[in-house]
């Protein structure tokens, strides 16, 4: 088990609910069901900029950047790196973004 903050999570192989991967919790959780991810591993080689670009023509509004910090943690996971938290992404998103 790893841990990101202060709550206990599982690897990538042992996640079973959306809600155990770290950076997950149940609004996040929501917004992924409602773009079709139901499980942990259809997570698997999603590519985090696009989900978050679907996220954002579901809504009809641009949603917070950092929900893509978040998908981008999730995936990484999922793919197998080490938990992190989805803040560590922040600079990587704005400098592919070219973001101030």
């Amino acid at each position: 088990m790893t841990r990101v903050g202060k709550k206990s999570l599982h690897t990538a192989a042992t996640v079973r609910r959306l809600e155990d991967i770290p950076n997950i919790g149940k609004a996040v959780a929501k917004d992924l069901r409602g773009l079709g991810i139901t499980a942990p591993g259809a997570l698997c080689g999603r590519d985090p900029y696009a989900l978050y670009a679907q996220l954002n023509a579901a809504t009809g509004m641009r949603v917070d950047p950092c929900m893509l910090d978040t998908f981008i943690a999730a995936t990484r996971f999922m793919a197998g790196e080490p938990a992190r938290p989805w803040w560590a992404y922040t600079a990587e998103r704005k400098a592919r973004l070219g973001q101030k």
